[in-house]
């Protein structure tokens, strides 16, 4: 691993890491922000109940927690990258609506809070893609195939060229 990813890493992944922390000790001031958003994911989640919205915060929290975490040591940091990046939009979703403010000074503070977030998640984005210089899983699975089409087309001259010897020195 490169310097730069040791130290890009655990600097993108510090602010998950510490809101996750907050967000699992202190669930409760993001609980009414996370209503309008949390009703269409309980939904589409087997066994969770569609009121328990401080549930669906802490769960939001141990994933940043643990995949901010994850990112941080570079253990599996493009799983981690992606699952950061899928709790960013509802937090952000929810949080950040800086167009229903009508305070100048309040929506150009959710405004800040709004992009720095896209930022992030172009960060995580960039993250997910960096297969650290060695070839990714497209890459791989087209040479593979490829090398298999070669080996299929060898063994079948092989084939050809031993049933036709075969043919030659059978008696007609």
């Amino acid at each position: 691993m490169t310097i730069l990813r040791r130290v890009a890493r655990p600097l993108l992944a510090s602010v998950f890491v510490t809101a996750g922390v907050d967000t699992i000790r202190n669930p409760g001031p993001r609980v009414p922000i996370a209503e309008e958003v949390a009703a269409p994911v309980t939904q589409r989640l087997p066994g969770m109940d569609e009121h328990d919205t401080e549930q669906l915060v802490r769960i939001n929290g141990g994933v940043q927690f643990v995949a901010g975490t994850m990112l941080a040591l570079g253990r599996l940091p493009r799983l981690s990258s992606l699952a950061l990046a899928a709790t960013l939009l509802p937090t952000t979703a929810a949080a950040h609506k800086f167009w229903e403010f009508d305070d100048p000074a309040q929506r150009k503070q959710q405004q800040i809070h709004f992009f720095k977030n896209l930022s992030l998640f172009g960060g995580l984005l960039l993250a997910s893609a960096d297969t650290e210089g060695r070839p990714g899983l497209v890459w791989r699975a087209r040479h593979r195939a490829e090398h298999a089409g070669a080996a299929v087309r060898r063994s079948r001259g092989e084939a050809r060229r031993s049933a036709k010897a075969t043919r030659e020195r059978l008696p007609v």
